[in-house]
């Protein structure tokens, strides 16, 4: 029986704000250290302790809320969320409940062909995250706490997505912008961010409209498993539904793991209430007021966004839309490249130069480009050099290898390695009657054979370049070699 039907995807996501220190205390935020050597009292719930908010995670949070269009709200409190988990030594967590910080925004994700889409965000609110459960060091669990009181940033979304595509581009895109706004380093392999998609769908049977009951995907943290994991639950809901016509109605909210060995999702727990938490205002800690002069001052901070500047690469510069979002997926990147073609330089040039030679030097030394040691007055001079003819496109590339290795002045590297393209019409027509003497083969179909006239005139064009080491002028090489066989 084949069913129509609309998968509706809401997201909720967890962001480690890089802090220097916790969210409530000073202990320090290391990631790798060994285990609960980044603890106190505080943070490891000890009675009688009192938490301190960390102003920065806040301001981190409100500049987050910004980029997402997001409303501020004027006051906020904490509240305490209890549930007990091993990791979760105080057998609650901080958080807010009724009045997060931050409300009804929205995210605009690519929607391909440059055009893009609005993901409604319902809010984001701050809490601490607890630790980490270990089932690796025997047939025990252990604890480690350094990641207790992390400051974590949970935005949540409407369910406003309707493909795995559509969830994976709004995963990206939110990395992008925290990484561009500087608040999280949003490494998914070190947990810096987390996403639990809420799937179910809308079958239309006989005109009528069923709901699946939603399943919560937890601890997701990779852009591959977020959208096989939404794909799959795809298919077991319009499954199970076909098999049972269970409904939203019928049944609660669960929550479901994924298996990346078997590409799976698999049932985990019946999901609870907000009620179940027995939320309650922490007596510990003060609401928070935000007048006009600190958010002003935070607003101040805001940058070009990532999906903004890479659409102005594209209609300003004329990139393509890929290679635009390869130059903002960090913002060093972005502004570096942006830098060098204000100084000058053509745009696709640049581009070539930083994403074929650039990035690739750069993901070596494990530094974004801007650190290679290569400034952007001389990465505009070499694209420079290359469009007046002086270097080749593979010189350029030579000559970015080297003053990312050792510095210099770009001139005098092609100067010494001997990279100056030779454009003496009289020296590059000479080598084009020697060649020309050698291959009367190929200057016979150049001249004769329409089917092979384009392949000869390449292979004589590559022959000039070879006798010349590399360093004859194409477009001389072309002009020259096409007046010699009346073919231009």
């Amino acid at each position: 029986m084949d069913l129509e039907y609309k998968i509706i995807v809401g997201l909720e996501i967890h962001v480690h704000l890089a802090t220097r220190t916790k969210m409530f205390c000073g202990c320090e935020l290391v990631y790798g250290d060994t285990a609960n050597t980044h603890v106190c009292p505080v943070c490891i719930g000890m009675p009688g302790t009192l938490p301190v908010m960390n102003r920065q995670a806040l301001e981190f949070a409100i500049l987050t809320g910004l980029a997402l269009n997001c409303e501020i709200a004027p006051f906020t409190k904490w509240d305490r969320k209890s549930y007990y988990y091993p990791d979760l030594p105080k057998n609650y967590q901080i958080s807010q409940y009724d009045l997060p910080f931050s409300e009804h925004g929205y995210i605009e994700i690519p929607a391909g062909n440059g055009v893009t889409k609005k993901i409604r965000i319902r809010r984001a609110h701050l809490e601490e995250d607890a630790g980490k459960n270990i089932h690796t060091l025997g047939n025990f669990s252990a604890i480690d706490l350094n990641r207790a009181g992390t400051p974590l940033l949970e935005i949540v979304t409407e369910p406003d997505m309707n493909s795995p595509e559509e969830v994976g581009a709004l995963a990206r895109e939110l990395q992008r912008i925290v990484r561009f706004l500087g608040v999280s380093e949003a490494d998914m392999q070190k947990g810096h961010m987390r996403f639990e998609p809420n799937v179910n769908l809308h079958v239309t049977r006989n005109g009528q409209v069923f709901k699946t009951p939603i399943s919560e995907i937890k601890n997701l943290n990779s852009f591959r498993a977020i959208e096989r994991s939404i794909a799959y639950e795809v298919k077991r809901q319009l499954y199970e539904f076909k098999e049972t016509g269970k409904t939203l109605q019928m049944g609660n909210k669960s929550t479901y793991g994924w298996d990346d060995n078997t590409q799976t999702t698999f049932l985990q727990r019946e999901k609870e209430e907000a009620h179940d938490y027995r939320y309650f205002p922490d007596p510990d800690l003060v609401p928070v007021e935000v007048d006009n002069v600190w958010l002003n001052n935070i607003k101040s901070r805001l940058c070009e966004l990532p999906i903004q500047m890479q659409q102005r690469f594209v209609k300003a510069y004329g990139l393509s839309d890929y290679d635009a979002g390869v130059l903002t997926a960090d913002r060093a990147t972005a502004e570096f490249f942006d830098t060098t073609v204000k100084l000058g330089a053509d745009a696709k040039r640049v581009c070539n130069l930083l994403t074929q030679t650039g990035l690739k030097l750069a993901n070596e030394k494990g530094v974004t480009v801007d650190q290679l040691g290569v400034s952007v007055e001389n990465l505009a001079k070499v694209a420079q050099m290359v469009d007046a003819g002086q270097i080749s496109a593979t010189a350029a590339t030579a000559i970015f290898e080297e003053m990312a290795a050792n510095g210099g002045d770009p001139v005098q590297i092609a100067e010494a390695k001997n990279l100056i393209q030779k454009s003496d019409a009289g020296e590059i027509e000479a080598l084009i009657e020697a060649v020309l003497a050698e291959n009367a083969e190929a200057v016979e179909d150049a001249k004769t054979n329409p089917k092979k006239a384009k392949k000869a005139v390449g292979f004589l064009m590559g022959q000039v370049i070879q006798k010349s080491g590399g360093r004859a002028n194409p477009k001389i090489v072309s002009q020259l070699l096409n007046q010699k066989l009346n073919c231009g």
